[in-house]
């Protein structure tokens, strides 16, 4: 039975991350693949990694994260705030440098929706005074 230390919710856009953090030497599986191998782009792995490298606990703990929903760079983004949520729930003393990086900030920034009678969120139909 593998015991989970910290469970965190990350969310960014439209992509939700759930991250178990459990005892182990600093490996990181994202939805069954390896980080490198999920997330191809090396600034998106770098993205997820950063709330272990500001508390320094990189070696410490192996990670496991459900993401789904949005684009790489959402799901990077919420695999971040959930290590974040999930590193503060182990250990309180973690709180204070992830807050000062604002890794435990959601990033509130999303889609606006489309309105009715426009081409899109704010995009009208060309205006023909004749």
């Amino acid at each position: 039975m593998v015991k989970n230390l910290g469970i965190g919710t990350g969310r960014r856009k439209t992509a939700v991350a759930r991250v178990y953090v459990r005892d182990g030497a600093g490996k990181i599986v994202v939805n069954g693949k390896e980080l490198g191998a999920y997330f191809s782009q090396g600034e998106h792995a770098m993205i997820v990694r950063q709330p272990l490298m500001v508390t320094a606990s990189e070696n410490k703990f192996d990670v496991l994260i459900n993401v789904y929903g949005g684009g790489s760079n959402g799901q990077a983004g919420a695999c971040r705030h959930g290590l974040a949520r999930a590193l503060c729930q182990i250990d309180q003393a973690n709180m204070v440098s992830l807050r000062s990086n604002g890794f435990l900030t959601r990033d509130p920034r999303m889609v606006e929706r489309k309105k009715y009678g426009q081409r899109g969120a704010r995009r009208r139909f060309q205006f023909s005074k004749r």
